[in-house]
């Protein structure tokens, strides 16, 4: 059984996923930051909107050997719980889901997470995890996103986001109110920074929050391959996440595997990496058209993280990591 920090003796580790709680034991391999629908204003022409292309690229992820994913896309970007349900259904791919909210670039001026206080975000980022996820968009309290068999969609994971060396003022509370929900409720939470950047002083907010490293994902962390920075922040408890395979135009696979092995080679936690692909574009779907798509991370680079690093290091990353950064603690949710 995988052990998690925080799970309440006699509890059963467990991951809270668009179809219900499962044990963290039957999570498998998994991608941990990944999108199925997304809609973004600084993304025009990469909307991800079709349930059936979605469900066939989700499909065709499993088939090649994933078995869970993290959906990251947070609120106000397109979500559609409730298909990503029906697609989780359909392909046997267990889902998570997120609440939360992107850095302030993926938002218009006037939107409501820029302009909410962190008690509020923190209401609603909550009741996304206990009640369900409204099934509206817009950040009006609506009904909530149904499963098939008409059960809530909650949310597993809560995320926030912040720019390249800039934590803004509402990317602030946005952080403050990621920190509070997840310490209360019990979900992990995620945090995108842009090009690897700001993460000490994103831990540092979080814990003024009350959640500890050990709670956290850094996302995008590999877009700064620098492995003693890399081994620094593992040691500190936080997760490590690795997304940035087949992203040719800014550096190649072998950056990422190296930066991997040297991290952990050089005093860094093995314990405390995860990696996805974040493929997150119209134009990077087979099913939309596109390539290299969701079944590269199965099919391209395990196989290569496998050769360099061994069973043992590929098994962590790919599924003991991810169950034990993904398991529920013994707060209450």
């Amino acid at each position: 059984m995988v052990e998690s920090e925080g799970t309440a003796v006699g509890e059963s580790p467990r991951v809270r996923t668009v179809l219900g709680d499962i044990p963290a034991s039957d999570l498998g391999v998994c991608d941990y930051h990944d999108h199925l629908f997304q809609a973004s204003p600084i993304l025009p022409g990469e909307d991800l909107d079709s349930e059936s292309h979605s469900g066939d690229e989700a499909l065709l992820m499993a088939q090649a050997g994933i078995d869970a994913m993290v959906e990251a896309t947070p609120v106000g970007l397109g979500r559609r719980a409730a298909a990503v349900a029906r697609i989780s259904e359909r392909t046997g791919l267990a889902v998570i889901h997120t609440t939360g909210a992107h850095h302030r670039d993926h938002y218009d001026s006037e939107h409501w997470t820029r302009l909410s206080s962190t008690t509020e975000l923190a209401a609603y980022f909550c009741a996304e995890v206990e009640r369900g996820i409204y099934a509206s968009d817009d950040g009006l309290v609506s009904d909530v996103a149904r499963t098939p068999s008409g059960d809530a969609v909650r949310a597993g994971i809560v995320k926030g986001g912040v720019g390249y060396w800039r934590i803004s003022r509402s990317e602030r509370r946005v952080l403050e109110a990621v920190g509070v929900t997840a310490a209360a409720t019990g979900v992990p939470a995620m945090v995108h920074l842009e090009h690897g950047s700001a993460a000490w002083e994103v831990l540092a907010i979080l814990a003024e929050s009350g959640l500890a490293a050990d709670r956290v994902v850094l996302a995008h962390i590999d877009r700064n391959p620098d492995p003693g920075l890399h081994a620094e922040l593992s040691a500190a408890g936080a997760y490590l996440g690795y997304d940035g395979m087949a992203r040719h135009s800014s550096h190649s696979d072998s950056v990422i595997l190296d930066c991997l092995e040297r991290a952990i080679t050089s005093g860094g936690n093995q314990k405390r990496f995860v990696i996805g692909a974040d493929v997150a574009r119209r134009s990077r779907f087979r099913a939309y058209g596109g390539m290299p798509g969701l079944e590269y991370l199965p099919s391209r680079f395990i196989p290569r993280l496998v050769a360099q690093l061994g069973e043992d290091v590929a098994r962590d990353v790919t599924t003991q990591n991810p169950a034990s950064l993904l398991t529920m603690t013994d707060a209450d949710g």
